[in-house]
């Protein structure tokens, strides 16, 4: 692409398809003006703050079958656990110590009335060991309206549920065909927590087995259609004990599958430019300063993860997830270093509210 209809693309006030199917498809002296410009667009609507969010990995025990993840029901080469009650309000006390201002459960898709109650006491929790001041992001999978209006009642903020892909052809051929992997169930789900007034987010995997960069410019359209808060997306990672891995010799090479996740932060920066995005393991699980690029190309998010250590190595959604043996200390101290080398700023005790949520 000529710099000059690089530029044209830049400066239009709304992206068209083919605009962000060329924007992904930079490379070289293209595709870093296109990082600098994403690093400008952050820069002008939501600050160079980046936000600390504090993770829990709560429980690997999950009843999904999806084809790419390391703790699909069908995995029975590691350990199941459930973090203990008490470990979720240590972590609330170290991340209030630590001038956190937000925490997130994340967990392993479950739906009953116990799993329910769970979720609801976790919330609690944190909302009494923090004075009511913690922001508590839930990422516990699809449930029914009812169940998630209770938990925002009982005072959690935000929600995350990836789509992992907006293509319904390519979100069957990663998924079992049955109604517990149901993409419009999906999709319903997400409009459900924005409805309820939840501060939603959602995300996708990046350089999967059959995807090619049309989808991926399509997923940038659907998050902007569908208006979400919040992003939490990297490049797809295989692991070893699911169906997917036997593709791993046609997958884009790693480097390639990182380099097209930090486009996407930035296209989608662009894009969006007021909502919070992550910048994740994922990236750092194929390059080490994988989360200070996706800083620097418009990233303003990091969720250090607190989870106790004992528990860490048994939520491989992927291969080689790195982080696995640090303390929650050193993961605190990883995180807050990878900040300031991307020449950004820490929000301490900021809750991090999505400016486009407020705004809206």
């Amino acid at each position: 692409m000529k710099h000059n209809r690089l530029k044209e693309i830049l400066q239009k006030s709304f992206l068209e398809k083919e605009d962000i199917f060329m924007l992904l498809n930079t490379y070289g002296e293209e595709k870093e003006l296109l990082f600098d410009y994403a690093s400008m667009v952050k820069n002008q609507n939501v600050g160079n703050k980046v936000h600390l969010r504090g993770l829990i990995e709560y429980s690997n025990i999950c009843k999904k079958d999806c084809y790419y993840c390391g703790i699909r029901s069908s995995n029975h080469y590691f350990c199941r656990y459930e973090v203990t009650s008490q470990e979720i309000a240590e972590a609330c006390t170290f991340a209030v110590q630590n001038r956190l201002g937000s925490m997130v459960i994340q967990c392993g898709e479950l739906q009953s009335d116990a799993f329910t109650s769970k979720i609801l006491e976790l919330i609690k929790i944190i909302k009494s060991r923090s004075n009511g001041k913690m922001r508590i992001t839930l990422s516990c999978g699809e449930q029914r309206p009812e169940v998630y209006q209770k938990w925002f009642d009982t005072g959690a903020e935000r929600y995350l549920l990836r789509i992992e892909t907006s293509n319904e052809e390519l979100y069957k051929k990663i998924h079992p065909d049955n109604q517990n992997h149901n993409y419009a169930k999906r999709i319903d789900a997400l409009k459900a927590l924005k409805e309820i007034g939840f501060q939603t987010g959602t995300g996708v995997m990046i350089g999967l087995p059959f995807q090619t960069n049309e989808d991926l410019a399509d997923d940038i359209i659907f998050m902007r259609d569908i208006d979400i808060d919040m992003c939490g997306m990297g490049p797809f990672i295989e692991h070893e004990n699911t169906p997917l891995y036997s593709y791993k010799q046609s997958l884009l090479p790693l480097q390639a599958r990182y380099q097209l996740g930090l486009k996407m932060i930035a296209v989608l920066r662009i894009v969006m430019k007021d909502i919070n995005i992550a910048s994740t393991t994922a990236l750092q699980a194929i390059d080490p300063h994988g989360k200070r690029s996706g800083l620097e190309v418009g990233a303003n998010v990091i969720m250090p993860n607190i989870t106790p250590v004992k528990y860490k190595s048994n939520y491989h959604l992927y291969k080689d997830k790195p982080g696995s043996g640090l303390s929650i200390e050193d993961e605190l101290n990883y995180s807050v270093q990878t900040i300031e080398k991307a020449n950004c700023i820490v929000a301490y005790e900021e809750p991090g509210d999505s400016l486009r949520f407020i705004n809206r």
